[in-house]
């Protein structure tokens, strides 16, 4: 009961919403959802990794994909790294990020990344307009800015992590694919963010070799 209240209110839907696995309310606008229109950038891994050296700040947004893949001990060797040459990198939990409540913060807190540079979506959210990167591995509908955007998006009202205000976004998935909501991502449109995409672990094991180098 207490992890069903934690989603609720975390994705801005009622009880009965959530038990159904819907994510739209009356909060939803009536209307159809916007279409987005606009072409997707690509990057690979050499460009992430110089971008990343490069950067002073820098928050990775991980979600389910992560989890998935099981990468979080290649993304705690990276975020080890790029801190040790002076990147304040930190990461931000969306509450429902995952399949559950708490399950990224567990999965980081095994493969020992600090506990002091894994904050909450509230701690954080302020924080991307003042990034010069924000790696967002796996996340989709928790990182959405149709939620703000499109009043008659299905996850219109959902709190969601300001992603895009950052300098420059990277996102790595799978493929282009929509979320668990089925909603089309703005963000991986904009003219700050490039797509990199390929299997999350593969891709940051790749990344992890070019830091080594």
């Amino acid at each position: 009961a207490i992890l069903t209240h934690i989603m609720c209110v975390a994705m801005n839907r009622d009880i009965v919403s959530v038990l159904l696995g819907g994510y739209g309310t009356s909060a939803t606008g009536g209307g159809e959802a916007m279409v987005f229109e606009g072409e997707a950038t690509f990057t690979d891994v050499e460009a992430t990794v110089e971008n990343l050296k490069a950067a002073k700040e820098v928050i990775v947004v991980p979600g389910y994909g992560l989890a998935v893949a099981n990468g979080q001990y290649a993304m705690a060797e990276i975020a080890k790294e790029l801190r040790a040459q002076g990147v304040n990198l930190r990461f931000a939990i969306h509450p429902v990020a995952g399949r559950m409540p708490g399950q990224l913060n567990v999965l980081l807190a095994e493969a020992g990344v600090p506990y002091d540079i894994v904050l909450e979506m509230e701690e954080i959210n302020d924080d991307f307009k003042d990034t010069d990167i924000c790696l967002v591995v796996g996340a989709n509908d928790t990182v959405n800015s149709a939620a703000i955007e499109d009043p008659n998006s299905i996850i219109a009202g959902m709190p969601v992590l300001h992603v895009w205000e950052a300098k420059n976004v990277i996102v790595m998935k799978r493929s282009m694919g929509a979320g668990y909501a089925g909603a089309d991502n703005p963000v991986f449109i904009k003219d700050n963010t490039d797509m990199l995409l390929g299997d999350a672990k593969k891709t940051l094991d790749a990344i992890k070799a070019k830091l080594d180098d």
